[in-house]
């Protein structure tokens, strides 16, 4: 799967992607992350990729000629989702992250400063994607958040299947949270790991699991039982 990442400071994509799975997953061929800077699409010497907005509000707004040009400038594959980044998108869940990971490529576009060029949305037709209701200074965390959790969907990225399996929303757990989780020691600060963990009953373990999905589920997050 191929990400391609608009934005105007590459190197924060660059350096998340030299770490951890997703440098494994880079170095075995089975994404790959590419940036394309949209400064380099302008056309005047100081490089200008936003101006004031009409209407007289504050901030500054990104034009649309350079990132027109640059998405432009992307070559496209015959399955990919061209998505921007903004708080006004669709929430960001773990069901539109499977669903992503179909694509043969995604192309990501970071915002910046008070927003975009209307003609943007309009012109180019993005997925327009919120990973919350909050603000960031710009598009690129979102993006990293996007093509973390996508990647993880995809087959030899992680070394065993199971991990994704058994992640939080997933549709091995029903769509709920993930129960608790414990490893050595057994005992620490006079916390004991639950014995029914530790008698190798492995249905009674699966029971126990199921259980604690559900009261961690209804106790934080009761909108998922419907």
């Amino acid at each position: 799967m191929r990400f391609d990442v608009l934005t105007l400071f590459d190197d924060i994509i660059k350096n998340y992607c030299s770490y951890s799975i997703i440098k494994r997953a880079i170095q075995k061929g089975i994404i790959e992350v590419n940036t394309v800077n949209f400064r380099d699409f302008t056309h005047d010497k100081h490089k200008k990729v936003d101006d004031t907005p009409y209407g007289g509000t504050s901030g500054m707004v990104l034009m649309a000629p350079p990132i027109f040009e640059a998405y432009e400038s992307i070559e496209k594959t015959d399955d990919f989702e061209f998505i921007m980044l903004t708080p006004q998108g669709e929430k960001f869940n773990h069901k539109m992250s499977v669903e992503l990971s179909k694509k043969k490529q995604l192309i990501l576009l970071c915002g910046r400063y008070e927003g975009f060029d209307e003609r943007i949305r309009l012109g180019l037709k993005p997925k327009e994607i919120s990973i919350g209701d909050f603000i960031l200074t710009g598009g690129e965390l979102g993006a990293l958040c996007i093509i973390d959790s996508v990647s993880r969907q995809i087959e030899g990225v992680l070394n065993k299947k199971e991990s994704s399996l058994n992640d939080s929303f997933s549709d091995e757990l029903s769509g709920m949270l993930e129960h608790p989780q414990y490893t050595k020691p057994r005992e620490y600060r006079g916390m004991k790991v639950p014995e029914v963990l530790l008698n190798g009953n492995h249905l009674e373990i699966e029971n126990f699991k199921k259980e604690q999905r559900l009261i961690r589920t209804k106790i934080r997050c009761p909108d998922l039982l419907g």
